[in-house]
């Protein structure tokens, strides 16, 4: 973990603040993987409000500073930050809440993930089925941080019956949860519609804010969800990853997008699949069938900055 001690330099609005003076604050939500610091300093160029990390394991992260080192990493401007835990028990999530507290503006609590891995070890959406048990788990980690302006989330999906979701809210807000983000699906939906009316329900219910997450591909859906809806804030991953640049508007990744993303990742040491997977997604949209088969399968990094100095008017020269 890099130290952020010096961040008071820094003007950045900690969550709270953005949802408090932002009519729809734009989030990158947590991405196994992809939502690690670099990324997230290049969406930070572009119009994201709050980034997350991507989902940490308590129980290992706070048993292993190996763990700790590979699995968080940031720097003084990886601000605001919301670090999201999978944890099972209380214990775990509060002492990961007081590990990166120092570092970070607030910690999610994954219970929405619906692999069946994280469901059978007790993670993920299993908990929208366990109130108590992460109502626990939330005054633990208030009761490990000291600080008024670190925030307590969780990230959800919905019931079968959206009455036992709102319910299900109400508790956790009860219990002091800052605000809650919302997949308008349930654990067992894939590619089914996002149910918009859930999550108008739920926040027309709360007095937290609430972020709607799920299907936001474009500006155009982040509009058209918050007026639908009336939600505070919006949560974006797969758009995100095919247009880092999705929350200015801009419909494809622009060409200075993909060069930032070199320059980012080529500063942070970033290994060449996670490298040049990022690149495949911003590609998607702006390459053909045939262009994509040949730049998806380029072995290295040095192969991949001489395809895009040869096809793109060498704007991307970071040899």
């Amino acid at each position: 973990m890099a130290s952020n001690e010096d961040t008071d330099i820094f003007n950045w609005k900690r969550p709270l603040e953005l949802f408090s003076e932002k009519e729809v604050v734009k989030v990158c939500a947590p991405m196994v993987r992809y939502s690690k610091l670099p990324f997230r300093m290049l969406v930070r160029q572009y119009g994201c409000d709050l980034a997350f990390t991507p989902m940490i394991i308590a129980n290992s992260f706070v048993a292993s500073l190996k763990a700790r080192d590979s699995e968080f990493t940031t720097c003084r401007e990886d601000r605001p930050l919301i670090v999201q835990f999978a944890a099972h028990n209380d214990v775990d999530f509060g002492n990961a809440a007081g590990i990166v507290s120092p570092y970070a503006d607030g910690v999610d609590l994954n219970c929405g993930c619906p692999q069946r891995w994280a469901m059978a070890d007790g993670y993920g959406a299993c908990l929208i089925k366990k109130p108590a048990l992460v109502r626990d788990m939330v005054l633990q980690a208030r009761n490990r941080v000291d600080r008024l302006d670190f925030t307590v989330s969780i990230k959800i999906r919905i019931h079968d019956d959206i009455r036992e979701t709102v319910e299900y809210c109400r508790t956790m807000e009860a219990a002091g949860v800052s605000w809650i983000a919302v997949h308008g699906r349930t654990k067992e939906q894939r590619n089914q519609p996002v149910n918009l009316e859930a999550v108008k329900l739920i926040r027309e219910n709360l007095s937290i804010p609430v972020v709607a997450n799920g299907d936001i591909k474009s500006m155009e859906d982040v509009n058209s969800v918050s007026t639908f809806t009336g939600v505070q804030g919006v949560m974006s991953a797969r758009g995100m990853l095919q247009n880092p640049a999705m929350f200015t508007g801009l419909e494809n990744t622009p060409l200075q997008c993909m060069e930032d993303w070199v320059a980012i990742a080529l500063q942070y040491g970033t290994p060449f699949s996670i490298f040049h997977h990022h690149l495949m997604y911003m590609c998607e949209r702006i390459m053909s069938k045939a262009e994509r088969r040949i730049f998806n399968s380029l072995p290295s990094t040095a192969a991949v900055l001489d395809y895009l100095r040869e096809n793109y008017t060498g704007q991307l020269d970071h040899g």
